[in-house]
């Protein structure tokens, strides 16, 4: 058993949401107990946290980690598979590197569940995988796989077959291979289908079963899109299909703030710390998460790791604060926010019992760029004490 005592605890739960002075209790894992006045059992292992602040672990929705390794060539770099702009059926789990650096990196900022994705080359990327960042193999890190199905718009899967006689290289060109693909799963399920009631043998598509994930099953579509075009693209496209999504990057999202909520659009915004490294990042600023909330829209913030390194989340959060979203909002961005955006606030997120026990303990205000996180805990163990 292991017991934090003493510590300023903001536990992201709209029933107790600061508690000062308080204890967390936990056990094989989970949060066991949460409160004032909780008796600690003597056999625990305590960790007093007087003068410090404990939140839950962070959470970044949109990463890269262990697919584009730290230090590595690039032709060791596993996070676009160019056969085809159409590849549903790749799975980042089969590229992710337990032993990048990356992860050690994220556990010293304090973020404990990332969200892996492939890159962006392609239309249709590949399946998703969301994973705690304590190294392990990787089947006992994944808390979710497949987690969405990552897909592009705009600039990059165009300059990946730009002048290419492989695919369609324009904005248009690009939506209407995603419809045919969609379209062509479709299909695939009626043939199917038809062959099983008649007794028929029907030769299997990896392609297609994976798109059948995000038509039939609801897999979320991860939407790459920065321009407010394209951004209005992914939401057509998944209205004519009636499939789940969320907008990742939503860069130019203050721009159309209001409609999105009309929409009910999820959107997880960055690499903001970034410079404007292509024409689409143009009207990229830190006001947006504060557009984005105060209109009514779910946001949560990511590094986009590589991008910015994945320690620096707390100050991407820091940062939106400071342009405009509120406090609270700005730590639930990448705590419990992210953990909705990701379908996993069952887990994880906050600090409630019976909770996955991803705690950490800062030296000061978590949202400080000088603070630094003492002690982090996954899944009731600690891995990190400074």
């Amino acid at each position: 058993m292991l017991a934090i005592v003493n510590g300023k605890i903001y536990t992201m739960s709209s029933v107790d949401p600061q508690i000062d002075g308080g204890t967390i209790l936990m056990d094989n894992g989970r949060i066991t107990e949460i409160g004032r006045d909780i008796p600690v059992p003597s056999n625990a292992y305590v960790v007093d946290s007087a003068g410090a602040f404990v939140t839950p672990g962070l959470i970044d929705a949109h990463s890269h980690l262990g697919v584009y390794s730290q230090g590595y060539p690039d032709a060791e770099q596993d996070g676009n598979e160019m056969m085809s702009a159409i590849t549903p059926h790749v799975r980042v789990i089969d590229s992710i590197y337990q032993n990048d650096e990356g992860f050690a990196d994220a556990v010293s900022g304090g973020v404990t569940c990332v969200q892996i994705l492939p890159g962006s080359a392609n239309v249709i990327c590949g399946q998703g995988a969301v994973v705690k960042t304590k190294s392990d193999i990787v089947d006992r890190m994944v808390v979710k796989a497949p987690s969405s199905m990552k897909a592009a718009f705009g600039e990059n899967p165009k300059d990946t077959y730009q002048g290419s006689a492989k695919t369609h290289f324009t904005r248009m060109g690009n939506a209407a291979l995603m419809r045919e693909a969609f379209v062509q799963a479709i299909n695939y399920r009626e043939k199917r289908n038809s062959a099983f009631i008649k007794g028929e043998y029907a030769e299997r598509d990896l392609v297609y079963e994976a798109l059948l994930l995000v038509l039939d099953e609801g897999l979320p579509l991860a939407a790459h899109a920065h321009r407010a075009d394209d951004i209005a693209t992914v939401v057509r496209i998944a209205e004519e299909f009636d499939i789940a999504y969320t907008v990742e990057h939503c860069t130019e999202g203050h721009l159309i703030a209001t409609w999105l909520a009309e929409k009910k659009v999820r959107a997880a915004v960055g690499p903001t710390l970034s410079d404007r490294g292509k024409l689409e990042l143009r009207n990229k600023s830190w006001i947006t998460p504060a557009a984005l909330h105060e209109a009514g829209v779910h946001v949560c913030l990511t590094t986009d790791h590589g991008v910015i390194p994945i320690e620096h989340l707390k100050v991407c959060a820091a940062l939106a604060c400071s342009a405009g979203l509120p406090y609270m909002e700005a730590l639930r961005a990448v705590t419990l926010n992210g953990a909705e955006h990701l379908g996993i606030s069952d887990r994880t997120g906050s600090l409630v019992p019976g909770k996955d026990a991803d705690i950490v303990v800062w030296s000061g205000d978590p949202l400080d760029a000088r603070s630094a996180a003492k002690t982090v805990i996954i899944d009731g163990e600690i891995v990190r004490s400074v």
